[in-house]
Protein backbone atom coordinates (compact mmCIF):
# COMPACT_ATOMS: atom_id res chain seq x y z
CA UNK A 1 0.00 0.00 0.00
CA UNK A 2 1.57 3.29 -1.10
CA UNK A 3 1.23 6.27 1.20
CA UNK A 4 0.52 9.78 -0.07
CA UNK A 5 3.53 11.08 1.90
CA UNK A 6 6.24 9.37 -0.16
CA UNK A 7 6.47 12.21 -2.66
CA UNK A 8 6.81 14.91 -0.02
CA UNK A 9 8.92 13.18 2.63
CA UNK A 10 12.62 13.97 2.21
CA UNK A 11 14.83 10.98 1.44
CA UNK A 12 16.98 11.37 4.60
CA UNK A 13 13.80 11.24 6.70
CA UNK A 14 12.66 8.10 4.89
CA UNK A 15 16.04 6.50 5.61
CA UNK A 16 15.81 7.46 9.29
CA UNK A 17 12.30 6.02 9.58
CA UNK A 18 13.37 2.85 7.81
CA UNK A 19 16.23 2.43 10.29
CA UNK A 20 13.92 3.15 13.23
CA UNK A 21 11.47 0.55 11.95
CA UNK A 22 14.23 -2.03 11.54
CA UNK A 23 15.52 -1.26 15.03
CA UNK A 24 12.02 -1.68 16.46
CA UNK A 25 11.61 -5.01 14.66
CA UNK A 26 15.03 -6.21 15.86
CA UNK A 27 14.20 -5.20 19.45
CA UNK A 28 10.93 -7.14 19.26
CA UNK A 29 12.69 -10.21 17.90
CA UNK A 30 15.47 -10.02 20.53
CA UNK A 31 12.77 -10.02 23.18
CA UNK A 32 11.07 -12.95 21.43
CA UNK A 33 7.72 -11.19 21.44
CA UNK A 34 5.24 -11.95 18.69
CA UNK A 35 4.10 -9.05 16.52
CA UNK A 36 0.48 -9.66 17.51
CA UNK A 37 1.41 -9.32 21.20
CA UNK A 38 3.25 -6.01 20.68
CA UNK A 39 0.33 -4.71 18.61
CA UNK A 40 -2.11 -5.63 21.39
CA UNK A 41 0.06 -3.97 24.04
CA UNK A 42 0.35 -0.82 21.92
CA UNK A 43 -3.40 -0.86 21.14
CA UNK A 44 -2.77 -0.85 17.39
CA UNK A 45 -3.49 -3.34 14.63
CA UNK A 46 -0.87 -5.86 13.50
CA UNK A 47 -0.97 -4.13 10.11
CA UNK A 48 0.02 -0.81 11.70
CA UNK A 49 2.86 -2.53 13.56
CA UNK A 50 4.06 -4.02 10.26
CA UNK A 51 4.01 -0.54 8.71
CA UNK A 52 6.00 0.81 11.68
CA UNK A 53 8.58 -1.94 11.31
CA UNK A 54 8.97 -0.93 7.66
CA UNK A 55 9.41 2.72 8.62
CA UNK A 56 6.25 3.98 6.95
CA UNK A 57 6.07 7.81 7.24
CA UNK A 58 2.26 7.67 7.11
CA UNK A 59 2.04 6.14 10.59
CA UNK A 60 1.56 8.66 13.38
CA UNK A 61 4.41 9.53 15.71
CA UNK A 62 2.13 8.55 18.59
CA UNK A 63 1.96 5.00 17.28
CA UNK A 64 5.76 4.81 16.96
CA UNK A 65 6.09 6.11 20.54
CA UNK A 66 3.50 3.65 21.86
CA UNK A 67 5.31 0.71 20.28
CA UNK A 68 8.60 1.90 21.77
CA UNK A 69 6.82 2.09 25.14
CA UNK A 70 5.44 -1.44 24.72
CA UNK A 71 9.01 -2.64 24.11
CA UNK A 72 10.44 -0.65 27.02
CA UNK A 73 12.44 1.65 24.74
CA UNK A 74 10.61 4.92 25.39
CA UNK A 75 13.28 6.62 27.55
CA UNK A 76 15.03 8.25 24.60
CA UNK A 77 11.91 9.85 23.13
CA UNK A 78 12.07 12.94 25.33
CA UNK A 79 15.58 13.77 24.15
CA UNK A 80 14.74 13.75 20.43
CA UNK A 81 14.39 17.52 20.14
CA UNK A 82 15.84 18.48 23.52
CA UNK A 83 16.74 22.16 23.48
CA UNK A 84 20.04 21.53 25.29
CA UNK A 85 21.16 19.45 22.28
CA UNK A 86 20.00 21.99 19.70
CA UNK A 87 23.40 23.39 18.78
CA UNK A 88 22.13 25.51 15.88
CA UNK A 89 19.26 26.94 17.93
CA UNK A 90 21.57 27.80 20.82
CA UNK A 91 24.05 29.47 18.45
CA UNK A 92 21.27 31.56 16.89
CA UNK A 93 20.00 32.53 20.32
CA UNK A 94 23.49 33.60 21.37
CA UNK A 95 23.87 35.76 18.24
CA UNK A 96 20.75 37.71 19.25
CA UNK A 97 22.04 38.53 22.72
CA UNK A 98 22.82 42.22 23.21
CA UNK A 99 26.49 43.15 23.31
CA UNK A 100 25.91 45.25 26.42
CA UNK A 101 23.11 45.95 28.78
CA UNK A 102 22.24 49.53 29.60
CA UNK A 103 20.98 50.28 33.07
CA UNK A 104 18.81 53.39 33.33
CA UNK A 105 20.28 56.19 35.45
CA UNK A 106 18.55 57.29 38.59
CA UNK A 107 16.69 60.54 38.40
CA UNK A 108 15.63 60.12 34.78
CA UNK A 109 12.19 59.15 33.82
CA UNK A 110 9.04 59.16 35.88
CA UNK A 111 9.32 59.34 39.66
CA UNK A 112 7.02 57.09 41.62
CA UNK A 113 4.40 58.96 43.59
CA UNK A 114 4.05 58.51 47.33
CA UNK A 115 0.75 56.67 46.89
CA UNK A 116 2.25 53.91 44.73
Amino acid sequence: MATPFRGTTPLPVLRLLRKLGTDIRDARLRRRIRAVTVAERALISPTTLHRIERGDPGVSMGNYATVLFALGLHDGISSLADRSRDVLGLDLLEERLPRRVRVPRRGRGRRPSRTE
